[in-house]
C-alpha cells in the first residue's frame, strides 16, 4: 500500500484514496523510504472556482511499481518503457460554474435591419405573424378601414330627402343676387344648435354697422336673442307673446340696442304657450305678417329668428317672410333634418305665401381641423351650388362668450374670427344693394 502526496497551491494534503491529483507534480512515497518521480500531468483546464467541488482527479501514467502493482487507473504492458494512455474520464458530476462571459454586441449588431422597400404602386403589407397571445393580425383590409385613403375623405351618406331638398331650393335666385329692399328673413331650421340664434344676432349687428336699419324678431321662448342684444326678458312691459296673442303693435313692444340701427322686438317665456294658444285663433299662420307689415317701412332688414322647431310660430315667421336664412352646421345631423325643413317651406309657398323662397344657406362651425366639416361643406355646395354662401363661420370660444355680455360679436371682440366672417357674410347677403341715407 502507497501513500500519494499533494501539493496544491502551496498546500501540503494527504490522500489516502487516489494516487493522483489534478494539480501540482505527484511524487510516490514507499514503505521502505525510497522516492521515485514521476512525469509531470498533461496540461489541463483550471479547476472550477470555489465553492465548487473539484472535478474529478484524473490519471496520471505511473512509471514504477512494487511487485507488478499499478495504480487502479493506470494499465501496465508487457513493454516495460511503455505505458498505456489514461482511460477517458467519467463525466463530471454537474457543478455551478459562472456563466461564460460573451463580448459586448457590436452597434452594428444592435442595430435593426430597415424593411425593404415595397415597389412602387404597392400598398403598404401591414400583417404580423399570428401568435397565441391574443394579438390581433393587422392585415391589409384592416390597415385601409383603420386610415382610409380616399381622395377627398370617405363619402358621406346623403339623406333620403337632401335630392328632393335641392328642387324647392334651386327655384330661387343665387344667395348673393340683388334683391330689393325691405327684406324680411326667417332664420331657420328646426334643428336646435345650430346657430340660428347666432346668426340672426351677429348677421342682424353687422348690416346694422354697413348702414342699415335692421329689426331683429325673438320669435324663440328661449329669449336666446333678446339676451344676447343685451334685453332682459323678465323686466319687460310688451313682448312678441302679446304681439301675436293680445294684437299689440309690434312698435310698442321694439327695443334699441348698443348698435346702431339695431333694432330687437323681444320674446318672453310666455311665448312658450302660443304655439297652443294659436290653435283655436283666426287666421292665425298670419299673425306675424300682419304685424310686421305695420313697420315694415321703417326697417331695410328683418330677421326672425325661429324656434327649433316646425310648429305654428316657424309657420308664422315663413308665412311674414320672403326669404329664408338656413344655416347649417358642418356636422352630418344637420343634413338630416334639412330635407323636412325644405318640404315645409315648398308647403307654406303653395299655400300661404307664394313669394317665399330660400335666398342663402350658411355653412356655421366650421372647423378646419376636421374631415368632417370639410365633408359637409362640399355635400351641401354640390346640391345647392350657389344658394350656399362663400363665407363660412368658423367655431370660435368668442362667438359663445359675447352672449353672456349682452354683446355682439363686433362690440365684443372687433378684431375675432367671428366678428370678420359675419361681417363678409352681411357684405354677400347685401348683395350690393343701395344703403339708406339719411
Amino acid at each position: 500500500m502507497f501513500h500519494v502526496k499533494h501539493r496544491v497551491e502551496g498546500r501540503d494534503l494527504l490522500d489516502h484514496h487516489h494516487p493522483n491529483v489534478k494539480d501540482g507534480p505527484v511524487t510516490s512515497a514507499f514503505d521502505d523510504g525510497n522516492e521515485e518521480s514521476v512525469s509531470p500531468l498533461a496540461e489541463r483546464p483550471p479547476p472550477p472556482p470555489p465553492p465548487s467541488p473539484p472535478a474529478a482527479p484524473a490519471v496520471a501514467p505511473s512509471t514504477g511499481g512494487h511487485d507488478g502493482e499499478h495504480t487502479p487507473d493506470s494499465v501496465a504492458t508487457d513493454d516495460p518503457g511503455t505505458t498505456a494512455g489514461p482511460p477517458p474520464p467519467p463525466p463530471p458530476p454537474p457543478v455551478w460554474s459562472a456563466p461564460p462571459t460573451s463580448p459586448e454586441p457590436t452597434a452594428q449588431e444592435l442595430s435593426v435591419p430597415e424593411p425593404a422597400a415595397s415597389a412602387p404602386g404597392s400598398s403598404a403589407q401591414a400583417t404580423q405573424e399570428p401568435s397565441g397571445s391574443g394579438e390581433i393580425d393587422l392585415t391589409d383590409e384592416a390597415a385601409a378601414l383603420v386610415e382610409p385613403e380616399v381622395q377627398g375623405g370617405p363619402a358621406l351618406d346623403v339623406p333620403a330627402g337632401l335630392e328632393a331638398a335641392e328642387q324647392v331650393i334651386e327655384a330661387g335666385a343665387s344667395a348673393s343676387h340683388v334683391r330689393d329692399l325691405p327684406r324680411v328673413i326667417a332664420v331657420a331650421n328646426q334643428k336646435g344648435g345650430v346657430g340660428k340664434t347666432t346668426t340672426a344676432v351677429n348677421l342682424g349687428a353687422c348690416l346694422a354697422d354697413l348702414g342699415y336699419r335692421t329689426l331683429v324678431v325673438d320669435l324663440d321662448p328661449q329669449g336666446n336673442a333678446s339676451t344676447g342684444l343685451g334685453i332682459n326678458p323678465r323686466a319687460l312691459d310688451a313682448s312678441m307673446y302679446d304681439v301675436l296673442l293680445n294684437d299689440v303693435p309690434l312698435e310698442d313692444c321694439i327695443e334699441g340696442s348698443a348698435v346702431r340701427n339695431l333694432f330687437v322686438a323681444p320674446a318672453s317665456l310666455d311665448l312658450a304657450g302660443a304655439e297652443i294658444e294659436l290653435v283655436p285663433a283666426f287666421s292665425r299662420e298670419l299673425k306675424l305678417r300682419n304685424a310686421i307689415s305695420e313697420v315694415l317701412d321703417d326697417y331695410d332688414y328683418v330677421l326672425i329668428d325661429c324656434p327649433p322647431s316646425l310648429g305654428l310660430l316657424t309657420v308664422n315667421a315663413m308665412a311674414a317672410a320672403t326669404e329664408v336664412l338656413v344655416p347649417i352646421q358642418c356636422e352630418y345631423y344637420a343634413l338630416e333634418g334639412l330635407g323636412q325643413l325644405i318640404r315645409n317651406v315648398d308647403l307654406v309657398k303653395k299655400n300661404l305665401n307664394p313669394r317665399l323662397e330660400v335666398s342663402a344657406i350658411v355653412l356655421v362651425m366650421y372647423d378646419a381641423r376636421t374631415k368632417l366639416s370639410d365633408q359637409v361643406a362640399s355635400e351641401v355646395r354640390g346640391h345647392f351650388g350657389s344658394k350656399v354662401c362663400r363665407n363660412v363661420v368658423p367655431r370660435t370660444v368668442r362667438l359663445s362668450e359675447a352672449p353672456s355680455f349682452g354683446q355682439p360679436i363686433i362690440t365684443f371682440d372687433a378684431s375675432s374670427r367671428g366678428a370678420i366672417a359675419y361681417r363678409e357674410l352681411a357684405k354677400e347677403v347685401s348683395g350690393g344693394t343701395a344703403q339708406r341715407v339719411g
